[in-house]
Formats: C-alpha cells, structure tokens, sequence
C-alpha cells in the first residue's frame, strides 16, 4: 500500500539516484536546483517547501514537493515530482498524485492544484492527466533554455 511522509533528509541519496542521466535531471528539475549532477547542498533547497515521500512498507519509491504559487492561499503547487524508475509504468507515480491531492484539498484545504511539465516529457504528462489534471491555456508558453534547447513548459492543474 502506497503511504505518504514528510520528506527526511535520509531520502536525499534515493532521490538523487532517480535522476539517471542528464536530460531526465532537467525534466525534473528544471535546472532550479543546480547543475546536474546535483549535490545533496543543492538537493537541500527543497527544505523550504512543503516536501514528501511516498513509500510502500519501508522503500522509498517517490518525491514531490508543494509550495503556494502566489498570494493565494487556497492554491498549492506541485512541483519536482519523481518516482523511482523500477517503479514507473506501473499506476505508482498517478497512485502517489492522487495522495498528494488527497491531502491538497483534505487536509491543506486547497481549492486548486497546478503544476508544470515539459513538452518533451510525455509519459509525465499522461500520468498527471490520468491523475485527473487537465491543460490550462495560458497567453504566453513558459520555456526554459537546457542542454541547447528550449524546452516549453505545459501548464495543468486541477480544481475541487
């Protein structure tokens, strides 16, 4: 059975290894964190988030972070969102989504969820839209610069 924690600082080195080469390092991150490979100094930003692990008995197998976007306290963000990769294919990363969500709108009272994914990330993307997220049309498409390319960035979001 899936379960949410708090993020522990002993997750660091788990986390870390998900990111398997460089490209997949950016997709999850963005570059925000650092460089990859990233250090567990620069892994220590997401101690100013609302951080969490998702675990099945005793294994840690996924990460995400939330933090309000904006103003608006009835809206969270959802943000560096990882599943081990023996993990992924198999319903884990919508099963954690749907906790996460869970508590956005149970226990946090959030009226609102978002998040981003890049283009280029499509199975991301169909797990967040199975997980119930769905596209927000924005004016103008956020992009970042990585590896030499300009990766656009999909804004999706779900709303109790």
């Amino acid at each position: 059975m899936l379960r949410l924690r708090p993020y522990k600082k002993e997750d660091a080195d788990t986390i870390i290894s998900w990111s398997q080469d460089e490209r997949a390092f950016y997709q999850w991150s963005a570059g925000v964190m650092g460089d990859y490979p990233i250090t567990h100094k620069e892994f220590e930003f997401v101690d100013s988030l609302m951080a969490f692990a998702a675990f099945e008995e005793e294994k840690t197998i996924g990460f995400f972070t939330f933090r309000n976007p904006g103003s608006r306290i009835d809206e969270l963000r959802i943000g560096f969102i990882i599943l081990d990769p023996e993990q992924r294919g198999c319903g884990k990363g919508k099963e954690m989504l749907k906790l996460a969500l869970k508590y956005a709108f149970e226990i946090y009272g959030a009226n609102r969820v978002s998040l981003g994914v890049f283009e280029n990330n499509e199975p991301a993307y169909n797990c967040y839209k199975a997980a119930g997220f769905g596209d927000v049309i924005l004016d103008e498409t956020e992009t970042y610069q990585v590896l030499d390319e300009e990766w656009k960035c999909k804004e999706m979001a779900i709303e109790r």
